[in-house]
């Protein structure tokens, strides 16, 4: 793909640290030019401690919005003038709208891994029972966004059980109906054979030679098995998972809805999701 620019081109960005790797410029820029926008998108390095100082720059310059990636989110939030309900449950922003001088901080991972697990697997949340497995920024995601979508059961599984139990003090909180409980991982298996959607959201499995998280037997047929891991077409859990029978799918979809929803944050459009999937694909596994 060329792209050209000129004194009326919109930019766009992502900011992190490190963010040469980002996914996002090959996503966007494909939905750009499937719609004829005159919009460039970027990838900025951007330190800890400067977020504050830069996204009024960025505001100024006449970017249209941009992303924030790791390890910037929390800071993001910290320097928003105005939040959304979805930023203000996960003390995060991934995405940011600059609207006359201010700036409003979204954060879109939730939606973007209830599109994706509703996609995938025709998945309906309410009355379902979920067991996700961590409890790091990504499993607050999908914890708040099954609890926001009524689901029967959440139960959070980690290694250190104390950081478990904060993020469903969080749950609570926000849904003090939604029953919710936090598990060590080795009782994790158990949790898993009676749950109906499983989501693996630690960095387990991102070595080829890593044992999976849970073993063959937590799974069976009519599971729904989601890792949030998207380099990866089968990671060590989703093999188990599927020779047990089960549906499964890797974190592709939520990285791409998730850009999805932003692009509608900044530009008010659909965003032309088969393109950027396809953008996507060749990316990670071309």
């Amino acid at each position: 793909m060329v792209m050209r620019s000129s004194s009326e081109t919109i930019p766009y960005a992502v900011l992190g640290h490190p963010i040469r790797h980002s996914l996002s410029p090959c996503m966007h820029n494909a939905a750009f030019e499937a719609l004829g926008m005159d919009a460039v998108y970027l990838a900025l390095e951007v330190l800890p401690g400067d977020v504050g100082t830069i996204l009024p720059l960025l505001g100024r310059a006449g970017f249209g919005g941009v992303n924030v990636t790791l390890p910037l989110k929390e800071e993001a939030f910290r320097a928003m003038d105005t939040l959304d309900e979805s930023a203000q449950r996960l003390g995060a922003v991934n995405t940011v709208v600059f609207h006359e001088g201010k700036t409003r901080g979204f954060n879109t991972d939730g939606m973007g891994f209830v599109r994706a697990v509703q996609g995938h697997f025709h998945f309906s949340f309410p009355g379902k029972r979920v067991l996700i497995l961590g409890a790091g920024g990504a499993a607050r995601a999908a914890a708040m966004a099954s609890a926001a979508e009524q689901v029967a059961g959440l139960v959070i599984a980690n290694r250190t059980v104390e950081r478990a139990e904060a993020l469903v003090a969080d749950v609570r909180r926000w849904f003090p109906t939604v029953e919710v409980r936090a598990i060590g991982l080795g009782e994790a298996t158990e949790a898993a054979r009676v749950s109906d959607l499983v989501v693996q959201s630690t960095s387990m499995g991102l070595q080829d030679a890593a044992p999976p998280i849970l073993p063959r037997d937590a799974f069976h047929e009519g599971h729904c098995v989601y890792d949030m891991i998207y380099t990866q077409p089968l990671t060590s859990v989703l093999v188990e998972a599927k020779q047990a029978g089960a549906c499964v799918a890797n974190g592709l979809d939520m990285l791409l809805y998730q850009g999805a929803a932003a692009f509608e944050c900044w530009t008010g459009r659909t965003p032309p999701v088969e393109r950027m999937r396809e953008a996507l694909q060749r990316a990670v596994f071309d």
